[in-house]
C-alpha cells in the first residue's frame, strides 16, 4: 500500500469516526435539560468536532481533485452532503434544547413568584388574624373593668346604707337595749362589708394593672 492510499484509509477512517462521535454529542444536546452552561459545553465540544470533521473532508476532496479520481470525487460529495445534513441535525438540537431550558426556566421562575404571593397572602392573613385577636382581648379587657368598676359601686352603696342604718340605730339607745343581738349582727355584717370592699378595692388594682400590662402588650406587639 503507498503513501497515498494509507493517507485515503486514514481519512475514510477519521471522517467516520468523527461523524459517530458528532452524532453521539448531537444526541447528548437532545437530552440536555440544562442548565445553559452544561448546553454551551456541549456545544464547544461539538463545533470543535465539526472543524475537524470538515477538515478532513476537505482534504479528502482535495485529493480526489488531485488524482482526478471521479470515484473518489462522488464519495467526497457524499461526505459532504452527510456533513450538512448532520450540521442541520447538530443546529436543531441546540435550538430545540435552548427553548425547552428556557421554557422551564420560565416555568420554575413562576413557581417560584406563585410560592411568594400565597405566602403573602398568607402572612397577610396571619396579621388582620392577629389584629382582631388582640382587638378582642382589648374588649373583654374593657368589659372586666366595667364590671369590677359595677361591683365595687354596688359594694359602696351597700356600705352606704349600713352606714344609715347605723346612725339610725344609735339615735335610738332604748331599742339598742331591746335588741342588742340584732345589733351585733349588724356590726358583724358591716364588718364583713368592710372586709368586702378592701378585697374588691384589691381586686380592681389588679384587675386594672392587669388590663394595662394587655395593653402595653398589644401595642407593643403591633408596633414592634
Amino acid at each position: 500500500m503507498d503513501a497515498r492510499q494509507f493517507e485515503l484509509e486514514n481519512l475514510r477512517k477519521d471522517i467516520t469516526e468523527h461523524s459517530l462521535q458528532l452524532r453521539a454529542i448531537i444526541q447528548d444536546i437532545n437530552a440536555c435539560t440544562g442548565p445553559l452552561a452544561e448546553l454551551h459545553k456541549l456545544n464547544s465540544f461539538g463545533r470543535s468536532k465539526i472543524a475537524i470533521l470538515r477538515e478532513f473532508i476537505d482534504r479528502l476532496g482535495e485529493l480526489a481533485k488531485e488524482d482526478k479520481d471521479s470515484t473518489l470525487l462522488k464519495e467526497s460529495i457524499l461526505h459532504r452532503e452527510q456533513f450538512a445534513s448532520i450540521m442541520d441535525l447538530f443546529k436543531k438540537a441546540n435550538i430545540k434544547t435552548m427553548l425547552q431550558i428556557e421554557k422551564d426556566s420560565r416555568e420554575q421562575l413562576l413557581k417560584r413568584t406563585e410560592k411568594s404571593v400565597v405566602r403573602q397572602r398568607q402572612q397577610k392573613r396571619d396579621k388582620e388574624t392577629l389584629v382582631k385577636q388582640s382587638s378582642n382581648i382589648t374588649d373583654q379587657l374593657f368589659s372586666i373593668s366595667r364590671q369590677l368598676a359595677d361591683t365595687t359601686k354596688q359594694s359602696a352603696d351597700t356600705l352606704d346604707s349600713l352606714i344609715t342604718s347605723s346612725d339610725s340605730v344609735s339615735g335610738t339607745q332604748e331599742e339598742l337595749k331591746v335588741t342588742g343581738s340584732a345589733i351585733t349582727q349588724s356590726g358583724k355584717l358591716l364588718a364583713k362589708y368592710e372586709r368586702r370592699e378592701f378585697t374588691d378595692k384589691i381586686l380592681v388594682c389588679f384587675a386594672f394593672l392587669f388590663f394595662l400590662s394587655c395593653v402595653f402588650y398589644i401595642v407593643h406587639k403591633r408596633l414592634f
